[in-house]
């Protein structure tokens, strides 16, 4: 039977399940899910445990304090009940992004009647992401199952790809996905970089960004640093860039001396495996090559920070 009461509980899926027609569909989401905007006045079924307000050293140290004492998010399971949801869509990629499989599937076990079926999404390359559309389609009953919806995405990634293939001089680039410790992106953001005509130094594509420290920084020496800290938005990131600064071997890297260092909206680009990561990388064109691409995101999407 087509589920018609939908709860998603990731952004990135609550984007994707719009994407493919389901908004009407949904009836629950998670306290991150806020694109598109007819999604906010849905019930929140989640909250974090983490000071989401605080500085990227704080949310780091209070993430590991609370590491192995239960989950970093909050499901309401009563919301979860009144809603009656016929399908939940989670994730089991990363503990510290949002409710866990695990978590649900702990709930499930004592729902009254029958339980809502479960799709997991846990993308780590762009040809996964592109999966997961199929993936929440079928079990969504859609009738475009993702297909045509791919296809218009992907059209754009070639549209950069014929574009980009002119370039021949590819800066050296450092995407930095936390700034307290250090952490590089990894994923699908090196895949990205790529696309956009740049050359990534830290993290590997379809693995988990890794930690790094000052030293990998300064050794690599990078022409250009992209800060995109996971879960913040370009305000925040923007105040988290100038502890950056604090440093003393920040100012002697060279993408700093040329002023091309540049903030970005993490939350809602690059950290969140939906349709928009198309735009993130139409955002990385513009900061790699902005004579060649243009800058229409600047200032609303990213910002140099010299």
């Amino acid at each position: 039977m087509k589920p018609q009461r939908i709860v998603s509980l990731l952004p990135s899926a609550t984007e994707i399940v719009c994407a493919l027609g389901g908004l009407a569909q949904l009836v629950g989401r998670s306290h991150e899910c806020n694109f598109p905007p007819e999604v906010l006045p849905l019930p929140s079924c989640t909250k974090s445990r983490i000071n989401g307000i605080a500085s990227s050293a704080e949310i780091n140290e209070e993430v590991t304090a609370k590491r192995g004492m239960g989950d970093l998010y909050e499901l309401d399971v009563s919301q979860l009940h009144a809603l009656q949801p016929d399908l939940i869509v989670t994730q089991g990629q990363c503990e510290v992004c949002a409710i866990s499989e695990a978590t649900v599937q702990k709930v499930l076990r004592d729902w009254p009647g029958h339980p809502p079926k479960v799709v997991s999404l846990a993308p780590k390359r762009l040809s996964e992401v592109w999966d997961s559309f199929g993936q929440v389609g079928r079990a969504v009953e859609l009738s475009d199952d993702g297909r045509e919806v791919i296809k218009s995405l992907k059209m754009r990634v070639v549209t950069i790809i014929e574009r980009a293939c002119v370039i021949k001089n590819r800066p050296r680039v450092a995407c930095l996905e936390w700034l307290d410790p250090l952490m590089a992106a990894g994923n699908w953001v090196p895949e990205m970089v790529d696309l956009a005509g740049g050359k990534n130094l830290f993290g590997i594509a379809g693995e988990h960004s890794p930690w790094m420290t000052w030293q990998d920084l300064a050794a690599q020496n990078p022409e250009l640093i992209v800060l995109m800290p996971c879960g913040f938005d370009l305000g925040k990131t923007i105040c988290e860039a100038d502890a950056l600064k604090r440093n003393p071997s920040w100012s002697k890297l060279n993408a700093v001396k040329r002023g091309e260092v540049y903030a970005v909206d993490g939350s809602h680009y690059f950290n969140r495996p939906g349709p928009r990561l198309v735009d993130s990388i139409e955002i990385l064109t513009e900061i790699l090559h902005p004579k060649l691409f243009g800058q229409k995101n600047q200032g609303k999407a990213w910002k140099r920070r010299g």
